[in-house]
């Protein structure tokens, strides 16, 4: 998990860990449980004020999560163009590298910000306000926030987003949600996407997708969809226009279904629990009573002093 490959640390929070940093020093002279947990506080603090933003300007934001591939800025495009002529539309866009997202976005004349996470396996609340000062939300009906791919931790770090929407895409196989839990969990909405390909993938079942989904005990809805013909996206819409309608009446707001148990896992230390020295070293402690230093590790992207 992130406490061993070092993802806790982006480029949104690291200010907090370097130099004079409020969780660059502990008492005992040591940070692993103490800093990762601090992080995800610090993180919770911000995303309460990006969602305080949102709710002044009478936004609504919703965080788009899934594997790579699933269809996120495809979904995007085509809600763009379904809504784009009476709603106004702005996009953050999440991914290691590159500006091609943004790019695609930008092009159906909506605005995006991209933020390229380098190591970082998902988006903080303090890279999404960073972003921030890059979007004009006065006027602003929906803003997507396009996380980075990856099905497990996005879900456990709050951007100050309303709601979260989870990808399943034909091509993945039906049983992401039993693999994928914490995910899925996380969802208050689940679509599966590139329905268009359910005659050439047969194996596929999105009744059995469902299925794991409410083995969860989830009562996200879970819709089924493409980007492909016309009418495919109307669920997807009408829970927009829902969820838009709720988002405008004053004094509301929503929370997404962050889950504790996915929190807990970038903390708890799982296999092996990361420390980092009163140096910046990191050291990972193993089942084993052995600690082994890996000093300034910048390719894994761990903590450095």
């Amino acid at each position: 998990m992130c406490d061993t490959c070092g993802c806790n640390i982006t480029p949104g929070n690291e200010h907090l860990i370097r130099g004079d940093g409020k969780l660059a020093r502990t008492a005992d002279g040591w940070a692993a449980v103490t800093v990762l947990q601090g992080l995800l506080t610090e993180n919770n603090h911000q995303a309460a004020h990006n969602r305080e933003y949102f709710d002044q300007h009478g936004v609504l934001t919703l965080n788009l999560m899934s594997s790579p591939g699933a269809g996120k800025t495809s979904l995007l495009e085509a809600t763009i163009d379904a809504l784009g002529g009476r709603l106004k539309i702005a996009v953050i866009e999440g991914d290691l590298e590159t500006q091609n997202d943004a790019v695609r976005i930008r092009a159906k004349g909506v605005p995006a910000v991209q933020i390229a996470t380098g190591s970082a396996c998902h988006l903080d609340a303090h890279m999404v306000h960073e972003a921030l000062h890059g979007l004009d939300l006065e006027g602003l009906d929906i803003l997507f926030i396009e996380n980075v791919g990856n099905l497990v931790c996005p879900a456990s770090f709050d951007l100050g987003q309303h709601r979260n929407v989870a990808l399943i895409s034909v091509p993945e196989g039906d049983d992401k949600p039993a693999k994928y839990p914490v995910m899925f969990l996380a969802a208050d909405l689940v679509l599966c996407t590139k329905s268009d390909l359910l005659p050439l993938l047969p194996e596929f079942d999105p009744r059995r997708a469902e299925g794991y989904l409410r083995n969860l005990a989830s009562s996200a809805p879970f819709q089924t969809l493409s980007t492909r013909g016309a009418g495919q996206l109307r669920p997807w819409l009408a829970w927009l226009e829902v969820e838009l309608a709720a988002r405008r009446q004053v004094g509301r707001t929503t929370r997404p279904a962050i889950q504790s148990d996915g929190s807990r896992l970038h903390t708890a230390g799982g296999p092996a629990a990361s420390s980092v020295g009163e140096h910046g070293h990191v050291h990972h402690h193993h089942g084993d009573g052995h600690v082994h230093d890996h000093g300034h590790d910048h390719e894994h992207g761990h903590l450095q002093g």
